[in-house]
C-alpha cells in the first residue's frame, strides 16, 4: 500500500507543480523543471523504484516538455565524465581478481596491527589510500572479507566472539568511513567528485584552473585530517579492557607469507594502478610558485582533449591486452566487466540531464536569486550554511543525487555573488560526502552495516561526531585555501 501511495505521488507531484502559475512568465517551463525534478527527487530519496529506474525519467521527460531536445538529453547519458568511472571500475575489478588488495592489507595490518588502537588505524589507512583512487563502494566491496576475516581470528584467538564486539564494530565502521574519506581526496575517488568536475568544466570553461593536482591541494589535507579525527573518535569507543589486549602480529606476518611471492599477475596490475595514478597527477601544469611544471597533455596537439577519462580507459585497455602466465589469457576478460554498475552509469546521465535542465529552464537562476538574503554575509557562515545542509540531506539520500540537484543552484548563487567559483562548490561536493550518521547514507555505511556487527545507535553517535569535524574541516580549510 505504501509502495503504491508513493508511485502516485511522484507523477501526481509533478502535473501539480507543473500546471501551477509560474515564477516568470517568460518562462512556464520553469514550473515543468521544477515538477519533474521533485517527482524524480521523491523517488531517488524513497528508493520506491530502483535508482536506474528513475534515472530514465529525464530522457523521457526533457524532450517532450520542450526543455532540451533528444540529442542534448541522450548526450549527457554519454558524457566523457563517466568514461572516468567506467575505468576506474575495470581497474578495481583487476585489483580484485589477483588479490592485490589483500596483499595490501596484510602488509599494512603486519606492520600496524600490535594493538586495537593500531589495527583500527591500519585497516583505515589502507582503506582510505585505495579509496583514492577508486570507489568507494569497491574498495570496501574488496576489503570487507579480509576485514572480517580478521574479526574472526580475533574472535577465534580469544574464544569469547562477544568480548570484541566493540572492536568488531569499530573496525568496520572505519573501514567503511576511511573508504569515504579517501575518496574526498582526489577527483576520482568518489562520483560526487566527478560530478563536480563535469559541472565544473561546463559551467566556467574559460577558468583553467581545475586539475587533478588543484582538487588534490584541497582535498588531501581535509581528508587526512578528518580520517585522523575519526580514528580518535572510534578509538573512544573501544572499551577500555579491549584496549589494553595486544595483538600477535605474527598472524598477519604468516598470513602474508601465506600468499608467496609476488605473481606475475599481481605485477601487472600494480604497474597499471600505479602508471594510471602518475598519470592523472601529471596530466596538467603543475604550478609550484614562480615555476610551472608543464604537464604530459601539452605533447599533443589538442592538449585540451586529453583529460583524466582518457587516461583510465588507456591504462584499462592494456588490462585486456596484457598477458597472464596462461598462454592466450589477459589479465582481465571481458566477462570480468559484467559487474559494472549500469545503475550509477544512468545515475549519472540523469542528474546531468537534470543539471542542464536546470539551466535552461532558468530554474537555478531564479532559485539561486531566492538566496541573495545571503548578499553580505561572511563567506566562511554561507561556507557553514551550505556545508550543514548539503551533509543533512546527504544523510536521508543518495549523496549521488544530492550533488546533482544542488550544483545547478550554487553556481547560479556563485555568479549572483561574485565569488571565486570554487570556494562554493568544492565544499558542497565535500561536504555530499559526509553522510555517517545512518546505515543508508552510503554504500559504505550499508555494506559494513550488513555484516550484523554494527548496531545502529553507534553508527549514528560516532557518525554525528564525524560529520561535525567534518564540515568545520572543509569550512574552514577550504575557506583559507580557496
Amino acid at each position: 500500500m505504501k509502495r503504491n501511495l508513493l508511485l502516485l505521488a511522484g507523477p501526481l507531484l509533478f502535473i501539480s507543480i507543473s500546471n501551477a502559475p509560474s515564477f516568470d512568465a517568460a518562462h512556464p517551463e520553469m514550473m515543468d523543471m521544477l515538477g519533474l525534478v521533485c517527482w524524480v527527487a521523491l523517488w531517488w530519496f524513497t528508493e520506491v523504484v530502483h535508482i536506474a529506474i528513475t534515472s530514465l525519467l529525464p530522457f523521457v521527460f526533457l524532450p517532450s516538455l520542450g526543455i532540451i531536445d533528444i540529442k542534448e538529453t541522450a548526450a549527457q547519458y554519454m558524457d566523457p565524465i563517466l568514461f572516468l568511472f567506467i575505468g576506474g571500475f575495470i581497474i578495481s575489478f583487476a585489483i580484485e581478481k589477483w588479490g592485490l588488495h589483500k596483499r595490501v592489507a596484510l602488509k599494512i595490518l603486519s606492520i600496524t596491527g600490535k594493538n586495537p588502537a593500531q589495527l583500527l588505524l591500519g585497516i583505515m589507512l589502507t582503506s582510505y589510500f585505495i579509496s583514492m583512487w577508486i570507489s568507494n563502494t569497491a574498495t570496501v566491496m574488496m576489503l570487507l572479507s579480509a576485514v572480517m576475516a580478521i574479526i574472526y581470528q580475533l574472535d577465534h584467538h580469544y574464544n569469547d566472539k562477544h568480548q570484541h564486539r566493540k572492536l568488531s564494530s569499530s573496525l568496520l565502521i572505519g573501514l567503511a568511513y576511511a573508504a569515504t574519506i579517501g575518496g574526498m581526496a582526489t577527483l576520482v575517488g568518489t562520483p560526487t567528485n566527478m560530478i563536480f568536475y563535469r559541472a565544473y568544466l561546463e559551467a566556467y570553461p574559460l577558468q583553467n584552473d581545475l586539475s587533478f593536482i588543484s582538487w588534490f591541494k584541497v582535498g588531501f589535507p581535509i581528508s587526512i585530517l578528518l580520517l585522523l579525527a575519526t580514528w580518535m573518535v572510534l578509538k573512544l569507543n573501544i572499551s577500555k579492557k579491549e584496549r589494553q589486549i595486544n595483538f600477535d602480529i605474527n598472524i598477519f606476518k604468516k598470513a602474508y607469507k601465506d600468499l608467496g611471492q609476488f605473481s606475475k599477475e599481481e605485477k601487472t596490475v600494480a604497474l597499471v594502478f600505479i602508471t594510471t595514478a602518475l598519470l592523472w597527477f601529471t596530466r596538467a601544469d603543475i604550478p609550484l610558485g614562480n615555476i610551472t611544471i608543464k604537464g604530459w597533455c601539452n605533447l599533443f596537439p589538442h592538449p585540451s582533449q586529453m583529460q583524466d577519462s582518457t587516461v583510465a580507459i588507456v591504462c584499462a585497455l592494456f588490462l585486456f591486452i596484457l598477458p597472464t602466465s596462461e598462454k592466450g589469457k589477459s589479465i582481465l576478460e571481458w566477462k570480468d566487466t559484467t559487474k559494472l554498475p549500469f545503475d550509477i552509469l544512468l545515475l549519472f546521465g540523469s542528474g546531468f540531464a537534470l543539471a542542464k535542465g536546470f539551466e535552461k529552464s532558468g530554474l537555478s537562476t531564479y532559485l539561486a536569486y531566492q538566496l541573495n538574503f545571503l548578499n553580505g554575509v561572511h563567506p566562511l557562515i554561507i561556507l557553514l550554511i551550505v556545508c550543514v545542509i548539503i551533509t543533512i540531506i546527504s544523510e536521508f539520500a543518495s549523496n549521488v543525487a544530492s550533488i546533482q540537484l544542488a550544483l545547478p543552484i550554487l553556481i547560479a548563487l556563485q555568479n549572483s555573488m561574485h565569488l571565486h567559483p570554487m570556494l562554493l562548490l568544492v565544499p558542497a561536493t565535500l561536504a555530499a560526502s559526509l553522510g555517517f550518521m545512518m546505515p543508508v547514507a552510503t554504500a559504505p555505511n550499508t555494506i559494513v552495516f550488513s555484516s550484523g556487527h554494527i548496531k545502529a545507535k553507534e553508527m549514528a553517535f560516532t557518525g554525528w561526531w564525524v560529520n561535525l569535524t567534518g564540515i568545520t574541516l572543509i569550512s574552514l580549510i577550504s575557506y583559507y585555501l580557496l
